[in-house]
């Protein structure tokens, strides 16, 4: 078993925290690739390991990988 995973209980509170459709604003990414910090986006789901899969603004797919990354919620007009 590898622990390095999430349990199921904090992926569904992620789910609920991060729903299909939400607003999120990117944090922190440490990624080459990823978008500037700053750079919002719509949330798409949160899979099975804790990663936020996001649509970002700027075209970029790259998801919001759990204990490394950080994004927060933001309202529509933010």
């Amino acid at each position: 078993m590898n622990n390095h995973f999430p349990s199921r209980e904090l992926v569904e509170n992620l789910r609920k925290h991060y729903p299909v459709g939400c607003r999120v604003q990117l944090v922190r990414m440490d990624d080459p690739q990823a978008p500037p910090v700053g750079t919002k986006g719509t949330v798409r789901g949160v899979d099975d390991i804790g990663s936020i899969m996001v649509a970002w603004d700027n075209g970029c797919g790259l998801s919001v990988a759990y204990g490394e990354d950080t994004c927060k919620v933001v309202s529509e007009d933010e």
